[in-house]
């Protein structure tokens, strides 16, 4: 009788790397969960806030102001910048072009370039302003 011999499962699980359109995609679903998991109660709380007066607005402002409310609007920023340049890709795409591997590719990773650069050009206007 042959012993048996220990095999992984999947041997390519340790080599396959995701298609770079494949990353973008998975980021475009991401970023609406988190807006909306996120970004929709931090509206409602600024919306809220205003409409209940200056001493709940300054709860949300000093909640803005601090390190961990700065890094949550900033990702939020980023990801309503990625969101948009995914949605565009994909109307590109439902439009019937970008299919071919090198094109496709490109306007992937140009997604996640325009995002971040929108959104530090963003945070910039807004903090010089």
């Amino acid at each position: 009788m042959n012993p048996k011999i220990e095999r992984p499962l999947s041997p390519y699980t340790t080599i396959y790397r995701p298609p770079t359109a494949m990353k973008a995609s998975i980021t475009h679903r991401l970023t609406a969960i988190v807006m909306y998991f996120g970004g929709m109660p931090l509206l409602t709380w600024y919306l809220l806030s205003v409409a209940m007066g200056p001493n709940s607005y300054r709860q949300f402002e000093s909640f803005a102001g601090s390190w961990f409310g700065t890094f949550v609007l900033f990702s939020l920023t980023w990801c309503v910048c990625q969101h948009l340049a995914s949605g565009l890709r994909h109307l590109i795409l439902d439009l019937g072009f970008g299919f071919e591997n090198r094109t496709s590719r490109r306007s992937a990773i140009a997604t996640f370039a325009f995002s971040l650069t929108m959104t530090v050009v963003l945070w910039t206007w807004t903090t010089l302003a």
